[in-house]
């Protein structure tokens, strides 16, 4: 009896077990920490060129909102044309202007992620690029290269680096697309009771947990503890800290991974700030620390709560714009709903080592830990300009001056879109920070997105503030309007 033939493997594309990829993207990082650009490109063109099971690699940007935008280039392609590579700005809501239509992508060596194939297919490697206009001069509304500008600023005029590390909330609920699909008379399906740190071993939420957390292992984030979350089927997946504009891309990737791998289990991970009325809701707290010859400049152990002047000086900042910022952390007509004193909600516009309803917390630390963490920032922030707003009001904003002949009263974040966006436009210090066109832009989405919601938020999350939601991918309902 003749022996069948064995099957011939007709694609041969770079699947890598995950121990490898760690070692590979933590090489990567590293490197990226201490070489020049052009190294960086030579190292990364070389690797392309050789790995022969690479089929594709995929670019990727965020817009003004912080939608996560992808194009994958054929790996020959890419390495031809790397230096013209062009996509249609006017067809991407948040890129709207027909002036922008032809805009242009340039590659950030040092964000090379090699990635999952269970997760992401195989024959991938993801980069980071900077959006440019099409004289190549740097497209206003890409905070990511307007962060790094910031950064290389820092650096160049004060010595300092700063750090950030960043604790994502997020839920998962039953059924794909469930956000696209939502009812508000329904609501969302939930798939667990479960609460903080309590999870059966083999339950579906733990499944999720520990599926995104081994990828993100695998990408180089070195993961530091993955847990349930207080509400039910509420996750949270913390990662080490990096020098900010890597954290923000790590924040990009972990939503990304998130959403695809609940995705393949048949559900749906969503960052909306509140999806479920009557529970807590999801933050994205933003760990910032400030450096100088490798010392951590907000650490001093004489100073109050363990923080120096400088740190002191930046909470001034922050507190004096507190409210101007809210737009910009909290992007969202259902954030607002999150920011409910009854749920742990840091709405109070003040800085506490203890008290979880404030701002601003600082906690427990040392001469390597000692951070600001500012707590009432929402998971679906666009990271990049959250980041960007943090850091330019801490290093150029007006210190809170105290009047001595009044008594303190606690203030408050807005309680809902419209009031911060009152705010957000009547304010001559965002103005500049961002640009008036990008300031007006941001401006224009966000007084769309609360237009077509209802202006009382009720006591039940409404359909149109989850099927409006900026990062709920549904180009059909957009293009109705």
């Amino acid at each position: 009896m003749q022996t069948p033939a064995a099957p011939v493997v007709l694609k041969k594309f770079l699947q890598l077990p995950y121990e490898e990829l760690e070692a590979l993207n933590l090489e990567a990082a590293q490197a990226a920490a201490s070489l020049p650009a052009a190294e960086l490109e030579k190292k990364h063109r070389a690797y392309l060129l050789k790995e022969k099971r690479l089929k594709a690699v995929t670019l990727c940007f965020s817009d003004i909102e912080g939608r996560f935008h992808m194009l994958d280039y054929d790996k020959q392609f890419f390495l031809r044309a790397a230096d013209n590579l062009t996509f249609d700005g006017s067809s991407i809501r948040g890129f709207s202007a027909q002036r922008e239509s032809d805009l242009r992508l340039d590659i950030d060596w040092g964000s090379v992620f090699w990635l999952p194939s269970d997760v992401f297919g195989p024959g991938k490697v993801i980069i980071f690029s900077t959006v440019l206009n099409r004289d190549k001069t740097l497209y206003e509304s890409d905070f990511r290269a307007r962060l790094a500008g910031l950064a290389r600023e820092m650096k160049k005029t004060r010595g300092l680096s700063a750090e950030l590390a960043a604790e994502v909330e997020g839920f998962v609920v039953n059924g794909l697309n469930a956000e696209q699909n939502y009812d508000q008379t329904r609501g969302f399906d939930l798939i667990s009771t479960g609460g903080y740190y309590h999870s059966l071993p083999l339950d579906r939420l733990k499944m999720f947990i520990d599926a995104a957390a081994e990828a993100q292992r695998a990408m180089g984030f070195r993961n530091e503890k993955d847990h349930p979350e207080v509400a039910p089927s509420q996750f949270e997946l913390n990662f080490s800290h990096a020098d900010v504009v890597r954290a923000c891309d790590m924040i990009q990737l972990y939503k990304l991974v998130c959403r695809q791998v609940a995705a393949n289990m048949g559900m749906t991970a969503t960052f909306l700030p509140k999806p479920v009325a009557g529970v807590n809701g999801s933050g994205m707290h933003l760990n910032i620390s400030f450096f100088k010859d490798g010392r951590n400049i907000f650490h001093d152990k004489k100073g109050e709560d363990g923080l120096s002047s400088a740190a002191w000086d930046a909470v001034s900042r922050l507190l004096n714009h507190a409210q101007e910022l809210s737009l910009m952390l909290n992007p969202s007509v259902n954030a607002y709903r999150r920011l409910d004193p009854h749920f742990e909600a840091p709405n109070q516009i003040k800085v506490s080592s203890v008290d979880r309803g404030s701002m601003i917390r600082i906690p427990a630390g040392n001469e390597r830990s000692a951070r600001l963490e500012i707590r009432s920032v929402g998971p679906d922030a666009n990271p990049y300009l959250a980041a960007y707003a943090l850091l330019h009001t801490m290093l150029k904003g007006e210190p809170l001056t105290k009047d001595e002949s009044k008594r303190d009263r606690v203030r408050y974040l807005p309680g809902n879109i419209y009031d911060a966006i009152r705010i957000f436009r009547g304010s001559d210090f965002i103005k500049a920070a961002m640009g008036a066109a990008s300031h007006e832009k941001y401006l224009g989405h966000k007084q769309a997105a609360a237009d077509r919601s209802p202006k009382e938020l009720g006591t039940i999350v409404k359909s149109a503030e989850v099927l409006f939601h900026h990062e709920v991918t549904n180009q059909m309902l957009w293009h109705k309007f």
